[in-house]
């Protein structure tokens, strides 16, 4: 399953037992963006200011005070139940006067946290691939030509006696066309190494 992230910051709102909640969530593409969001959306002034994040492999959540696992390990698990990547979610409480219990502090932030990502514009994630090509000088024509009509990023380009070695980054999902079209566009003489 491929995972989506945040087409931008997206926020929800929802008061439970005279206390307010308020998610805020945006793409985040490092733990430091993603503290660093959390550190210039969070208010001081509120009673506490819960998170979680995850990119990747990487997560990492903070009750910010509300007892073990009511707030940030909810929040985690809106971002995994929404097949959400590379986002992080901060989830404001201002306490209204009533205890809400753990069960209610766990539906509370998850929820909140959940409804805001449920409505947000979604970006599909692409995994990229590097890979590194190599071919003799009087193919170059063909094989510009024929990278222009990829995503491609080329990365690095060295020359020597043999031609031309580029190391380049696409979309995983393009590369057996790519390969394909250097085939065909060069009979066969660009060799390719992925990794």
């Amino acid at each position: 399953m491929s995972a989506d992230t945040l087409a931008g910051r997206v926020r929800h709102a929802i008061e439970v037992k005279h206390s307010r909640f308020l998610a805020q969530a945006a793409p985040v593409g490092s733990p430091e963006q993603a503290l660093a969001f959390f550190d210039e959306v969070g208010d001081p002034a509120a009673t506490h200011n819960c998170w979680a994040y995850r990119i990747g492999g990487l997560y990492r959540f903070n009750d910010d005070g509300e007892p073990a696992s009511t707030a940030g390990r909810p929040i985690l698990a809106a971002i995994e139940g929404q097949g959400f990547d590379r986002v992080g979610v901060v989830v404001t409480r201002w306490y209204g006067g009533v205890k809400l219990g753990a069960g209610g502090l766990v539906r509370a932030y998850g929820g909140c946290a959940a409804e805001c990502l449920r409505t947000a514009p979604r970006q599909p994630l692409v995994t990229m691939i590097a890979a590194e090509i190599a071919y003799p000088f009087e193919v170059t024509g063909a094989v510009h030509a024929t990278l222009a009509q990829f995503a491609v990023d080329k990365l690095d380009e060295r020359f020597d006696a043999e031609g031309t070695r580029m190391r380049l980054e696409l979309p995983a999902d393009d590369l057996a066309t790519l390969k394909q079209r250097l085939r065909d566009a060069t009979r066969d003489r660009v060799r390719f190494e992925t990794g």
